[in-house]
């Protein structure tokens, strides 16, 4: 693929004009896809696929377009040279755009991570052994995901990594579900295997009677899963440069000084070992960022246009200004710990449906949804019926954050809309002295 890829970056620059810049995006992937029901394997396939991002820039006016790429070298070269010639008409009809900035730096990137994953007779064997007399519903995904970028100035990036996703849920017989993830880049057999005994165990409460709270505020341990909803939240624009420099982020307070959240919490944009490139869709190096420190805040997302429209200095970001790898620091909670800890109150494994209810206070709302137990003397009773929460971040990770844990759980993104994505957090999980249930 990377060959490919240099082929068609080495024709678009032999075919430009005098006056004339580009760069050139490239997506591909080779995954492999299993759907479940009933743990018993129901659709199976593989997608290849890839594709180009060309953009043409001329006297300060810029025009994109997107061409999807056959694999057929011949076929593909005039793909693109359409493409370059259908750019270039457009260009005249545009106007000028006062906050195009490229990236004139040569430089250079190169990633590839080849660690080996798990033949998919191994997957199938353990999840029969573990959970073959049990309603698991899920996707299995696998293989390895492509990006490279290059400019007429002489960048060039290329990164290859291999990961796989398995996404399931485990369904009671009373119709409630335990919902699991296992995915990362590097297999281990064990790791999959504790996930679904901590699934199965998980399960077997979900039978017991079922426990209803009322309205009020209730000491609660939100597992790395439930904490990946919040840290979901918080990349709708939370430490964006633009969003910040117009009042739409719920950070705002935070970033202006106004607030403080709890000296436990640094939050950091870890692209380096993640399964994200180190640079940007807008085709510039993209480092590590320190977001947010010992609970003030740091530093921001700034893309390119932020940084011309705003006098900012970009940083990396891509488009969008959210995170791609989204990293909190951990505590001093250890695992085995947790529910002593808790002592009474809720464990949360998922929150489902998170919205803001008042975006300048950072106040989330949403619902406690598949594994959700209540707890007394550091024993589980029984699952919660489904509850919505509404809280302000400044107290769940401020003045109510008791602790995290020390173990953090990488979590890579579902999302396979269009391809395969590469954004991941890498979260502890969370021990809070109160949130508050609303209905």
């Amino acid at each position: 693929m990377k060959h490919a890829f240099e082929t068609l970056v080495a024709d678009v620059r032999a075919a430009l004009q005098a006056g004339e810049q580009f760069t050139l995006g490239y997506s591909a992937e080779q995954s492999q896809f299993v759907r479940f029901n009933h743990a018993k394997v129901r659709q199976a396939g593989e997608v290849s696929q890839a594709s180009a991002q060309l953009r043409l820039v001329r006297d300060g006016r810029q025009a994109e377009q997107q061409v999807t790429l056959s694999g057929d070298v011949q076929l593909d070269r005039q793909r693109l040279s359409d493409a370059l010639e259908q750019l270039r008409q457009t260009l005249p009809l545009l106007a000028l755009d006062p906050y195009l900035r490229l990236d004139q730096s040569a430089w250079h990137s190169h990633s590839q991570q080849e660690h080996p994953l798990p033949a998919l007779d191994e997957v199938l064997a353990l999840l029969d052994r573990e959970a073959g007399d049990l309603d698991l519903v899920g996707i299995y995904a696998a293989g390895p995901i492509c990006r490279g970028f290059a400019s007429s100035f002489g960048a060039f990036g290329w990164h290859q990594a291999n990961s796989f996703n398995f996404d399931w849920s485990l369904f009671h017989e009373n119709g409630q579900a335990v919902k699991a993830n296992c995915a990362g880049q590097l297999w281990s057999a064990d790791d999959f295997i504790a996930r679904l005994r901590q699934a199965r165990e998980q399960l077997g409460f979900l039978g017991r009677t079922a426990v209803t709270l009322k309205p009020g505020s209730y000491r609660a341990y939100l597992a790395p899963a439930a904490m990946d909803e919040i840290a979901g939240m918080l990349c709708w624009g939370g430490f964006s440069a633009q969003a910040l420099a117009t009042g739409n982020s719920a950070l705002q307070r935070l970033y202006s000084g106004d607030a403080r959240l709890s000296p436990l919490v640094s939050f950091t944009e870890q692209v380096s070992g993640s399964l994200s490139p180190a640079f940007s869709d807008e085709g510039a190096p993209r480092l590590d960022v320190p977001l947010i420190q010992q609970g003030a805040a740091l530093q921001r997302l700034v893309s390119a246009r932020s940084a011309a429209e705003f006098e900012l200095q970009a940083n990396g970001a891509d488009s969008y200004e959210s995170p791609c790898a989204l990293s909190l620091a951990p505590g001093n909670l250890a695992s085995e710990q947790i529910l002593e800890r808790l002592g009474t109150g809720l464990y949360i494994s998922n929150l489902w449906y998170l919205n803001y209810s008042d975006l300048p206070a950072a106040r989330m709302t949403g619902l406690t949804r598949f594994a959700t137990f209540w707890v007394e003397n550091g024993q589980i009773q029984g699952p919660v019926s489904t509850m919505r929460f509404d809280d302000s971040l400044y107290s769940l990770l401020g003045s109510q954050l008791e602790d995290l844990t020390r173990e953090r759980e990488m979590i890579l993104s579902t999302s396979t809309y269009g391809q395969r994505s590469t954004g991941s957090s890498h979260l502890p999980g969370a021990l809070v002295k109160g949130l508050t249930l609303t209905l």
